[in-house]
């Protein structure tokens, strides 16, 4: 009560502005803190302020409360948080160049810099784009959230707002809305603020992260059959089978098309080459292989579907009438076509959709709106997707601000050359500065790219990426199933694959982190450390999640550059191993190689940290971690953790607390190192209630005593690591596991 009088009082002393918990407006313009490091600023005519949603600006429940407004007089307000401070004249007019400026401070600077409505970027450190769609070398992106000049602006005016799930129209008199991102170095506070205006990232699908196979062409179901038996004889692991254009018929007689074709877009299944997908998926299903489904939603339902009579009975038309255009902007036409373009395959058991949205060069807006088609349908398709208490799967291209909600990206249809591996290989880094952390790229490019060191290079990369998932144009000499290149090739990359199915628990992790904290899994160097010029240097490097660091080979090992590859810079503060060769490196350095054997490339671990690992298993994102792999890197006198996350990989009840985490921790004092691995905490459907442990401790000598728990045990000695393993029989994952040595 006491609150809301001295609230009551202010207004009344002061009648040009009222305010609200987290909002301030003073005459026709409103100021809205979200964080210490954001503010909304809206400029209106007739209190036309607008509370609902927009496709960038999702979150509206705000619970900030650490904003300060002084009157100064004569019209003129000071609004501040501990990283901004804001100067408005309010003249009654929109913002200008006269009636506002913002001030704020870099770390480690005494002098205030200023941002005004004219300040413009000098020094961002770039974002993603929309598609990589027959790009053959590096090419613009779209500005990012993170800049050397410690500010951002997100300009969403005149942008359509939500109201009841669907797009509305801006009334006239809502002529401003700027959100400014503040943050000078803290590159981790501007991410956390982008959540904080625009939604987390969401958890996705943990089999999203394993390995795809996916080629244009027209497969049979015995083809695929064969294919999965392929990787199975092959030993390489499987996860997400995709099925392109062919599983679909692609005889219709009307409708716009592409390519001069009017058969991009379908929805019936092919049954010339697969008679029963419902067993084929179901089979699939059963190994633990998920399909997905390639789709062209441009040109809707036509009447060639075997839907398309239920289609025109849900819209109350009779069928024989005209067929209706695709219209995205209608609910009642959206929520048919979803229900019968998706239905059938949906009650199959298809577990995904590719958005193929290509032909929106013919109508990239949706009618009735201001809004593109693909920011929007990106959302429709993705709340679809979330039914029966799934989490939401999207499968599509970067449709800009808020896209980072309806993961994962697919980057398009590239060339397969040098300059393209190296450039996605930046951009998959700079994405992460707009919110954009899991891309799908077409490993070794979707057409050319037919040398096979290329292509082992690219898969070494994908290796540390959000998916290993690799695509091809329809031709018949271009597959790139990896057993097909040569005994040297396929033999580099059964080592990614295997490797990538044991770090499968580190990746996942990580992704969680992406989650809580939005933190790319791909980092730039400068988001943990932001102060350092090396930091800004090093465009063919990143972080991968918190404990690794990698720089992909990017040119040919015949290559006539001096240095084959980049200098790497290993931060200081930390040791450094080599992934590949356990070499020790120091960390305040730059090194390089100047070449790495075909099975190898640049990657390194921090020492003196836990890396939660598993053994191989050909479903790498599926299978039970019945034995959880320990690896620690030698660090003297180090104390660090680092917590495994856990939970159903599937569905939404992570939002409600069912996960679990286990703290592992590595400490060395002096002569003697302890690795830890505590009771896990908080459970889940499907959680395991006892695994095996397996410490491996590289660099450590053959004959060093290992004692588990207080109890003397013998330890193995691993030629491969260098050093010894500690093999732990299974317990129950809420009794704590010490291992001394």
């Amino acid at each position: 009560m006491k609150n809301f009088i001295i609230l009551l009082l202010f207004c009344v002393l002061f009648p040009a502005f009222t305010s609200r918990a987290e909002s301030f407006v003073i005459g026709n313009s409103r100021f809205t803190f979200y964080s210490d490091n954001v503010v909304r600023m809206e400029a209106v005519r007739e209190g036309a302020f607008l509370d609902e949603p927009t496709l960038f600006a999702y979150n509206r429940q705000i619970d900030y409360k650490g904003a300060r407004l002084v009157d100064k007089g004569n019209n003129r307000y000071e609004l501040s948080t501990p990283a901004m401070r804001v100067e408005y004249y309010n003249d009654g007019f929109p913002f200008g160049q006269t009636n506002l400026a913002v001030y704020f401070k870099m770390k480690g600077e005494e002098k205030e810099r200023r941002w005004y409505i004219a300040s413009t970027q000098r020094r961002n450190l770039k974002g993603a784009l929309a598609t990589l769609d027959d790009v053959s070398g590096a090419v613009p992106r779209d500005e990012g959230l993170i800049s050397r000049d410690g500010w951002y602006l997100i300009n969403d005016t005149n942008k359509d707002y939500l109201k009841d799930g669907w797009l509305c129209r801006r009334d006239k008199n809502h002529i401003q809305d700027f959100y400014l991102f503040v943050y000078g170095n803290d590159y981790k506070a501007a991410l956390k603020s982008l959540a904080q205006v625009s939604g987390k990232t969401p958890m996705t699908r943990k089999y999203i992260h394993g390995a795809w196979y996916c080629r244009w062409w027209n497969y049979t179901d015995d083809d695929y059959r064969q294919i999965a038996a392929g990787y199975k004889e092959h030993d390489f692991p499987l996860d997400i089978l995709v099925f392109d254009m062919g599983w679909h018929t692609q005889n219709a007689t009307i409708g716009t098309g592409h390519a001069g074709n009017r058969g991009w877009t379908g929805y019936s299944w092919n049954r010339k080459l697969i008679p029963d997908p419902a067993a084929l998926i179901q089979e699939f299903k059963d190994d633990n292989i998920y399909v997905a489904l390639n789709e062209h939603p441009h040109d809707g339902l036509r009447p060639h579907e075997d839907a398309y009579p239920e289609f025109m009975k849900a819209l109350s038309l009779p069928e024989n009438a005209e067929t209706p255009l695709f219209d995205a902007g209608d609910r009642r036409y959206m929520d048919a076509f979803l229900k019968y373009a998706h239905g059938e395959s949906d009650s199959m058991g298809v577990a995904f959709w590719w958005l193929d949205w290509q032909q929106d060069y013919l109508y990239p807006i949706v009618r009735g709106t201001d809004t593109k088609h693909l920011a929007w349908l990106n959302h429709l398709f993705y709340e679809y997707s979330k039914q029966g208490n799934l989490r939401g799967a999207g499968f599509s291209r970067w449709a800009g601000w808020g896209s980072h909600r309806y993961p994962i990206q697919f980057s398009g249809d590239a060339a397969g050359n040098w300059d393209v591996l190296r450039f996605e290989i930046d951009l998959t880094t700079t994405s992460g500065n707009a919110g954009c952390f899991f891309w799908a790229h077409d490993v070794g490019g979707f057409y050319g790219g037919k040398d096979a060191e290329l292509y082992v290079r690219w898969t070494q990369f994908a290796m540390l990426n959000s998916s290993l998932r690799i695509h091809s144009v329809y031709d018949e000499k271009l597959d790139r199933r990896p057993w097909l290149w040569g005994d040297e090739a396929e033999q580099a990359m059964r080592k990614v694959y295997h490797e990538r199915a044991k770090l499968m628990p580190y990746i996942y992790s990580s992704v969680r982190q992406c989650h809580t904290d939005m933190l790319p899994l791909n980092r730039g160097m400068y988001i943990e450390y932001p102060d350092s010029d090396e930091a800004y240097k090093h465009p063919y490097q990143f972080l991968f999640g918190d404990l690794m660091l990698a720089a992909p080979v990017i040119r040919p090992q015949k290559s006539d550059s001096l240095n084959k590859e980049e200098p790497i810079w290993l931060p200081d503060g930390d040791e450094w191993y080599h992934y590949f060769t356990g070499k020790h490196y120091a960390g305040g350095q730059n090194v390089v190689m100047e070449t790495s054997p075909l099975d190898e490339f640049p990657f390194f671990v921090k020492g003196g940290y836990p890396l939660p690992m598993q053994p191989y298993t050909q479903r790498m994102a599926s299978a039970p971690l019945t034995t959880l792999t320990v690896r620690c890197y030698p660090a003297a006198d180090a104390d660090h953790s680092y917590t495994l996350y856990e939970d159903d990989g599937l569905t939404m009840d992570y939002e409600q607390g069912k996960y679990a985490t286990t703290r592992l921790r590595y400490q060395s004092d002096g002569g003697k190192t302890t690795v830890t691995v505590y009771p896990a905490e908080g459970s889940y459907n499907g959680q395991v209630r006892k695994r095996a442990y397996r410490i491996e401790l590289p660099a450590v000598a053959a004959n060093t005593a290992v004692s588990v728990n207080g109890k003397r045990t013998k330890a193995v000695f691993d030629k491969s690591l260098n050093g010894i393993v500690v093999n732990v029989p299974a317990k129950d994952i809420r009794q704590a596991v010490r291992v001394t040595f």
